[in-house]
């Protein structure tokens, strides 16, 4: 790889913009449209602690992935490098199918179809049918390309989402639907942690860890080859899509806050925002958040595509269109088996994931501090592993089959209960690290 700046292009500034917005759009799928307005229906008065948690880990964490996978070159192999290389490929590869083919991609497709064409056309197998098969031959049109992906998604598809999304976002401010309501069950007296763990449940940090090959791929297309540029370019791109999810999530916990008069019954975000745009806009608010959606969902399918495409054509030394013709054949398939059945599969396994991607993005951050990468990286994770599996085993309902001690640790109903061991185990194979280092000296 070059690493002289010499022969390595700069970007304009229109389009690190482009980059920015591409990013943005990445990130924004349909969860993070229907999350905050969900969340802010219950906060109500304590809207704002909420959505200060909820930032936290809805962009904060992402944000972080991607400034990780920068640092060592935009790929997740790179940041599992101190596993091992057994060890760090599994770790990748599971992370990859369970974002991509197997739950994420066939998911955006789905939840696309069920707001945004159900509410019109009503809900059938052959309508799915015919809606996913239109919708993954354009996603296939848009990642069989990937180094026109700034231009087609950051140029061109995003700045019509922004705009849906500034219309829907000033509406939310300029014409509520009500004044801030009540703060509901547990908002009342935990509104911060509520917000916290409905940012943590968007499950970003696993799309980051794919999205960083995307932003570095996008970046040498323009002819970047710098690692030092590639590296500043996508943290600055991080930033504007922090900036813009940011703007985004406040709109929407502002717009559930105000919701609570004629939303009260609503039983999901989506819910909440269609009765919204029905109660501002009137018909013509149905579409609004038909387009908002089928766009959030569509700039992610092609970024998780594009992702898996690059990592798995470098894993296999398969051509990448061959791999990505595949994923999409089998992403299709697997789309026609249902909303329910599709959550009901992904998320024990999204969630046994997510502890992992957090601790191997935090000790990457971290790794000036450590001597012996390897001893931090692997003892850290392995604990982590261990009860990643068991907030999977409990998210899949095999709650018997886990021992009573995990569900008496602080966070366990949250199933955030890695968090506290993870942490004291990091302390103790620091202690460790060092203390062997000085006697080695």
């Amino acid at each position: 790889m070059n690493t002289s700046t010499a022969t390595s292009s700069y970007l304009s500034r229109r389009d690190v913009f482009a980059l920015g917005f591409m990013t943005f759009a990445l990130f924004l799928g349909a969860g993070n449209i229907i999350f905050p307005a969900e969340s802010g229906l219950a906060a109500g008065e304590t809207v704002w602690r909420a959505a200060l948690g909820f930032l936290i880990t809805g962009v904060g964490l992402p944000l972080l992935t991607v400034v990780a996978l920068a640092r060592v070159g935009g790929g997740l192999t790179a940041l599992t490098q101190p596993l091992g290389q057994a060890a760090g490929t599994v770790l990748a590869v599971a992370v990859y199918l369970a974002i991509g083919p197997f739950f994420a991609t066939p998911r955006t497709a789905v939840v696309s179809y069920e707001i945004g064409v159900v509410p019109f056309f009503g809900s059938s197998s052959a309508g799915l049918l015919v809606y996913s098969t239109a919708y993954f031959a354009l996603v296939l049109y848009l990642a069989i390309t990937p180094n026109k992906i700034i231009d087609r998604i950051g140029t061109l598809i995003t700045p019509v989402l922004l705009v849906a999304l500034v219309i829907l976002g000033s509406a939310a401010f300029f014409k509520p639907a009500g004044n801030v309501g009540q703060a509901l069950a547990l908002y009342q007296q935990e509104a911060f942690l509520q917000g916290f763990l409905h940012g943590y449940l968007t499950m970003d940090a696993l799309g980051a860890l794919a999205f960083g090959v995307v932003i570095a791929g996008a970046l040498r297309s323009k002819g970047v080859q710098s690692d030092r540029l590639v590296t500043r370019y996508s943290i600055y791109a991080g930033l504007i899509a922090a900036v813009g999810l940011s703007a985004v999530y406040l709109s929407l916990f502002y717009l559930g806050a105000t919701s609570q008069g004629i939303a009260s019954e609503a039983q999901n975000g989506g819910q909440v925002l269609a009765i919204y745009v029905q109660h501002v806009f009137g018909p013509l608010g149905n579409l609004l958040l038909a387009l908002v959606i089928a766009l959030a969902c569509l700039t992610t399918g092609v970024g998780l595509l594009v992702a898996c495409g690059e990592f798995f054509s470098d894993l296999l030394k398969v051509p990448y269109k061959y791999v990505v013709i595949f994923f999409v054949g089998f992403s299709w398939a697997v789309s026609n088996q249902g909303l329910e059945q599709l959550i009901k599969l992904s998320v024990p396994v999204l969630t046994g994931l997510y502890p992992l991607a957090i601790v191997l993005v935090v000790l990457s951050l971290l790794n000036r501090f450590w001597v012996s990468k390897a001893l931090i990286f692997r003892g850290t994770m392995l604990v982590t592993l261990v009860f990643g599996l068991v907030d999977g085993l409990v998210a899949a309902g095999f709650t018997e089959w886990v021992p009573e001690v995990f569900s008496r640790l602080p966070l366990a109903d949250q199933q955030m209960g890695w968090l506290l061991p993870s942490a004291m185990v990091v302390l103790v194979l620091v202690v460790v690290d060092r203390y062997r280092t000085h006697r080695s000296s």
